[in-house]
């Protein structure tokens, strides 16, 4: 059985299959014959600890990748998927974008360095940053190639890597997208910035769909759909503030789409919890091949067999660094979410942990550097909706929503306003709770994190 693994950067779930309004016909036309998993979260939040832990099946701080490969941080490449699947007889093909060593644009050291057998990139010196998705197409066609010219010989791994929705984003707007009409997903506020900023997003997701719908035509071409593991997945949520490097849904939330020949689930969503390290105990249950020791993750192939089963109760992810030292930690179940950040010292936003954009102009325009985050918090994630805004008294508590539904973003502590208490937050650091059970649930909670 080979494996062909697609991979975007920061695109989170903000995808047609996912229900935006995002030009991806292809994505959404492969999520008709695939499992699409709604809830899979990455175990960190930046681009290089989230593919290390998802392609080893260890969290950040136990394979090492704790920060960008780029910036000197890295794993133990013996325990990479790639690695695995060399000593298990697979041919290894490098194709693209790669983000767990060294500088992600020199795709054939990065190839040397994991372990990879073949490098099929296009070249891509002078390229802007802005123009980076014309060389996701080359490297499309290259793929499609590859595929068409595959011997048979012996299985193979193919990693299809795209720039594309990283930062920057095309700077000319798609011909078919209105930035007057379009709606940037929460927590983003709706502003002619943040208009103008998600219809780039769009553009650069557009691109992407075309390279998936370039890549797999290539493999339907060659006759081996019912012989391939197809993986399409991204490493966190979008460059935006409030997601990107932040433990909330909207940081941590990724799309996760397999098509495993064969399988009921195949065509159909898959509502139960999900963590990327279950990627690879996955691969290894649809290969038949022996799980190593060292994984942490669980196989989904019940879920795959049945998109009514669980495997598990609850998620973890963390970050460490990303340009700057943040750690944090979460734990999140089905109905609650904790989040802690452990440097009490510097409880204010880490603007160097958030994208250049217009979207962070427009927050900084209006004083997110004077906002404050909780040192910890429980939320119940069945209330939060968002939409209590009404703002009252000045207890230097904010009771908003965890981002994912809040257009107002994530609850802040010491600005000198509240929000009107609601159900969608339960406990912050100062003990403040709706009752009972939300103390409950902190500590069940925080003796599960414990035990990590």
């Amino acid at each position: 059985m080979n494996i062909l693994y697609i991979h975007t950067h920061d695109s989170g779930r903000v995808l047609g299959p996912y229900g935006y309004a995002v030009p991806t016909p292809n994505l959404e036309a492969f999520a008709k014959q695939a499992a699409v998993f709604r809830n899979c979260y990455c175990a960190g939040p930046t681009c290089s600890p989230s593919r290390a832990a998802m392609l080893s099946g260890t969290y950040p701080h136990q394979n090492g990748m704790l920060g960008l490969a780029q910036r000197g941080f890295s794993m133990d490449y013996e325990k990479h998927l790639v690695r695995f699947l060399n000593r298990n007889g697979y041919r290894t093909v490098l194709d693209g974008i790669q983000h767990e060593a060294g500088w992600y644009l020199d795709t054939k050291r990065g190839a040397e360095t994991i372990g990879y057998q073949e490098e099929i990139s296009c070249l891509n010196d002078g390229y802007r940053q802005e123009d980076l998705t014309e060389w996701d197409k080359k490297n499309a066609d290259r793929a499609a190639e590859w595929i068409g010219n595959y011997d048979g010989k012996k299985p193979f791994f193919l990693s299809y890597g795209m720039y594309a929705t990283h930062r920057r984003f095309p700077d000319v707007i798609d011909r078919d997208i209105n930035e007057d009409f379009v709606l940037p997903p929460g927590p983003i506020p709706d502003s002619r910035e943040t208009r103008k900023d998600f219809a780039r997003y769009m553009t650069s997701a557009k691109s992407a769909d075309l390279c998936v719908g370039r890549v797999l035509d290539a493999l339907k071409e060659k006759g081996l759909m019912e012989e391939t593991v197809i993986l399409v997945t991204t490493d966190h949520g979008l460059a935006e503030p409030f997601c990107k490097c932040t433990l909330f849904d909207s940081g941590i939330g990724v799309a996760l789409l397999i098509r495993a020949p064969g399988k009921r689930a195949n065509g159909h969503v898959v509502d139960g919890l999900v963590s990327h390290l279950d990627v690879f105990p996955t691969l290894c249950d649809l290969l038949g091949i022996e799980k190593p020791g060292y994984l942490e993750g669980v196989s989904a192939v019940p879920m795959l067999d049945d998109p009514e089963a669980k495997i598990r109760d609850e998620i973890f992810a963390e970050v460490n660094f990303h340009t700057s030292y943040e750690p944090i930690r979460c734990i999140r179940t089905e109905r609650y979410k904790y989040i802690r950040y452990y440097d009490a010292s510097y409880l204010r936003i880490n603007q160097s942990n958030i994208d250049e954009s217009l979207t962070k102009d427009y927050f900084n325009e209006r004083g997110l550097k004077e906002q404050h985050k909780y040192e910890e918090a429980l939320y119940d994630l069945v209330f939060d909706v968002g939409g209590a805004q009404k703002l009252s008294g000045a207890s230097g508590v904010r009771n908003s929503g965890e981002s994912t539904c809040s257009p107002a973003g994530p609850p802040f502590a010491g600005n000198g306003r509240s929000h009107k208490e609601w159900g969608g937050f339960l406990f912050c650091r100062s003990g403040r709770s709706t009752g009972r059970n939300a103390l409950r649930q902190a500590r069940r909670i925080r003796r599960t994190m414990c035990r990590r």
